[in-house]
């Protein structure tokens, strides 16, 4: 089943903890592929530093304000997209990033997309996994919850080993960059491999 909408509506740390062991499927790019969540990263609007949204709404956040559950696309590096969704109290706009994916379905097409064959790094880390699936900025407000959207999460298992660690890579944010409010399931091979 696909998650509803209340799903999302509740708190952000709860949403990025049970998205683990969801599938996300994609059907960016004329195919459907799909993998299992097994890394993510909870953001907190107005109360985290690390946020995009921590400094007010801007264009390029604009989905974290019109809803929850909904894509939240953006650009690194100048190259890489990397997939969020909006999620938290109705009155913060809270996303969770996904950070790793362990694929599943269409993992051929994946591997054409990224140009290579490893399974393990195929998507172990948000701009892999984005490539994997073909998710660019036009999947940006997708809504998740609905069956004919082009992102869609699957609810999975909840038996999950779960561990927490800091985020990756917000050195910027102060003492926020050791929030531990980074959680991947204990173990999985297919995480992005860094502390």
């Amino acid at each position: 089943m696909i998650l509803p909408l209340d799903f999302y509506c509740r708190d952000t740390l709860t949403v990025a903890r049970e998205l683990l062991g969801c599938t996300l499927v994609s059907r960016a790019g004329g195919a459907e592929t799909r993998g299992v969540i097994v890394e993510t990263e909870a953001y907190r609007g107005a109360l985290d530093p690390a946020a995009h949204s921590y400094k007010g709404r801007t264009q390029r956040v604009r989905a974290l304000y019109e809803g929850k559950g909904l894509a939240y696309i953006y650009l690194i590096y100048g190259m890489y997209w990397c997939l969020n969704l909006s999620c938290g109290p109705a009155d913060s706009p809270d996303c969770v990033l996904i950070r790793a994916l362990e694929p599943v379905e269409g993992i051929h097409i994946m591997s054409r997309r990224r140009g290579t064959g490893g399974l393990t790094s195929l998507c172990s880390g948000p701009g892999k996994l984005t490539m994997a699936m073909g998710i660019t900025r036009e999947e940006y407000g997708a809504r998740l919850y609905e069956p004919d959207s082009p992102l869609t999460v699957l609810e999975g298992r909840r038996d999950l080993d779960v561990a927490v660690s800091p985020r990756i890579g917000i050195d910027y944010a102060g003492d926020a960059k050791n929030w531990l409010w980074r959680f991947t399931v204990s173990g999985n091979k297919y995480v992005s491999g860094r502390p």
